[in-house]
C-alpha cells in the first residue's frame, strides 16, 4: 500500500468485527511509528494498549457512569475550544449529521442517538483500544507531536490491513479510566484509539465524510501565473 492509498483509505472506523489483532502487528506498526517527527526530538507520546478483560473491566467501569449524563463527564482539558463557530463549527456538526443519516437515526430520535453515542466506550467492538497520555507540562507544539504521531500510526494500520478510530470521546472519563488503568498523576490522559478490522458492511462506515475545498484552507503566494490546482 502506498502512502496515497493508506491516506486515501483511512477513516474514523465506527464498527469493528470480533476478528483479534495480535502483538506482533501492533509491535511492528508501533515501532515503525516511533520514527514520527517531534520538534527536538523530544517524543512526547505515551500509551497503554488494552485487550481482553483489562479491556472489557473498563468497558463495564464506564457503563456504570453512562446513566448520569453530563454530570459524569470530566476531561482533564478542553475538547473544542469554547466559541467554536463558521466553518469549523459547520464542519463538526456536518459529520455528526451524516453519521446519524448513513445510521437512520433522526435528530428527534434523542434516544438513538444517545445509545449510539454509547458505543465509544464499547470502542464500537474493536478487540484493542490504545489509551494516550503526555506529561501536564507538555505544550501545544508537543500536543501537535502527538497528533503526527497518531496519524503516523493510523496509516501504518492501513498497511497492515487494520482500521482505528481516534477518540477524543474517551477523555470526558479520565477518573474512571485511570481507576483501571496506570496513568501517571503528573499526565493528561489524551484520547483513546480504537484498533481492529473494519465491518466493511456496516452503514456507518460507508458514507461520505465531506472535506474542506483546498481554496478555503491554502493560500498561494509567489508562484506567477500558474495555474491553481
Amino acid at each position: 500500500m502506498t502512502p496515497t492509498e493508506a491516506v486515501q483509505t483511512r477513516r474514523s472506523v465506527r464498527a469493528f468485527t470480533d476478528q483479534p489483532v495480535d502483538r506482533d502487528t501492533l509491535t511492528r506498526v508501533l515501532k515503525k511509528a516511533q520514527r514520527s517527527p517531534s520538534g527536538g526530538n523530544v517524543q512526547p507520546w505515551n500509551a497503554i494498549l488494552l485487550t481482553g478483560e483489562p479491556m472489557q473491566a473498563l468497558f463495564d467501569r464506564v457503563a456504570l457512569e453512562f446513566p448520569k449524563g453530563r454530570a459524569a463527564l470530566k476531561p482533564e482539558y478542553d475538547i473544542y475550544p469554547e466559541g467554536l463557530e463558521g466553518a469549523y463549527e459547520d464542519r463538526r456538526f456536518g459529520v455528526g449529521e451524516d453519521m446519524y443519516a448513513a445510521l437512520g437515526i433522526t435528530r428527534e430520535d434523542k434516544a438513538q442517538r444517545l445509545m449510539w453515542f454509547a458505543q465509544n466506550f464499547r470502542a464500537f467492538g474493536a478487540p484493542v483500544l490504545m489509551l494516550v497520555h503526555t506529561p501536564r507540562y507538555m505544550g501545544p507544539p508537543q500536543w501537535s507531536d502527538m497528533g503526527m504521531w497518531l496519524q503516523t500510526i493510523m496509516l501504518l494500520l492501513r498497511e497492515e490491513g487494520l482500521d482505528s478510530c481516534a477518540q477524543e470521546a474517551w477523555a470526558v472519563y479520565a477518573p474512571q479510566v485511570r481507576e483501571l488503568v496506570d496513568i501517571p498523576d503528573d499526565h493528561v490522559f489524551f484520547c483513546g484509539m480504537a484498533i481492529g478490522h473494519r465491518d466493511t458492511a456496516a452503514p456507518v462506515n460507508n458514507f461520505t465524510v465531506a472535506r474542506a475545498p483546498l481554496a478555503e484552507a491554502i493560500r498561494w503566494e509567489g508562484f506567477g501565473d500558474q495555474a491553481a490546482p
